[in-house]
């Protein structure tokens, strides 16, 4: 899919939203775009890597044209192409950020990311590890720590809390091993079903590269739901209880976690 970036444009805003550039993009290539938690990384030729940290709104749309959104920050136009030649960044909160690194950067940065927990080696041995050490934490609020938990959000955190069946008040320290078990399996179902369903939009949120709304919000079974979705699909009627965990939303099921 190389496009070839012959044009570039920024908002004024931009200067706030990119830390690092190491270098000109103009007339790179991006050869490959792949993903390591909430970042996209964009490979380029002949050298170097982008750096995309899509915050809680942002968003990576191609088109046949410019979209002139408002929201729009950075446009790269690949002036070869007919079709899908425009690919541009859009970010209503503007809470994403940016580098621009040369091959030696892009290495010492890529160095400090934590694994991905889509990794192999994030199995409940590292999560056994990850409670062993920081045994104090309330489970939900510490689901959003980026460095122990790369790639989980907040509506995520509820979710995986809900279909372990753990009250997202418990602390990590009290989660024994059968525990961990299902939190895993768990994280490994709301991933998964995140990404086939192209992800998860909430109002004014997430959209994906061609500008449509992911359809995970169908799927949650606690998160923003007045009525838990598992007890519903046993006959079952239970209200979620909404409260608040280091400051943000937070839904359980009182039937289904202990």
């Amino acid at each position: 899919m190389p496009f070839k970036i012959t044009k570039v444009s920024y908002s004024p805003l931009t200067n706030r939203l990119i830390k690092q550039k190491d270098f000109d993009i103009t007339n790179f290539t991006i050869k490959a775009i792949r993903r390591h938690a909430k970042w996209l990384i964009f490979d380029l030729d002949p050298y170097g890597h982008l750096l995309s940290h899509l915050g809680m709104s942002g968003s990576w749309q191609m088109s046949h044209h410019p979209l002139k959104n408002k929201h729009g920050h950075i446009e790269f136009i690949d002036e070869t192409k007919s079709d899908y030649s425009v690919l541009t960044y859009i970010d209503p909160r503007r809470f994403g950020h940016f580098y621009i690194f040369n091959n030696e950067n892009f290495n010492i940065k890529e160095s400090t990311l934590p694994i991905d927990i889509t990794s192999q080696d994030f199995d409940e041995s590292h999560i056994a590890l990850t409670f062993f050490q920081n045994s104090n934490k309330a489970l939900k609020p510490f689901l959003l720590d980026q460095k122990a938990f790369p790639g989980v959000g907040n509506y995520m955190a509820s979710e995986i809390c809900a279909r372990a069946g753990i009250l997202p008040t418990r602390l990590t320290g009290d989660i024994n091993a059968e525990e961990i078990k299902l939190i895993k399996k768990a994280m490994d179902e709301v991933v998964s079903g995140a990404i086939e369903t192209k992800g998860t939009t909430f109002s004014g949120g997430y959209r994906d590269a061609n500008g449509s709304k992911g359809e995970g919000v169908k799927h949650l079974v606690v998160f923003y739901q007045t009525l838990c979705q598992m007890c519903f699909e046993k006959e079952r009627v239970t209200k979620v209880i909404k409260t608040y965990l280091g400051g943000r939303g937070t839904y359980h099921c009182p039937h289904c976690q202990k």
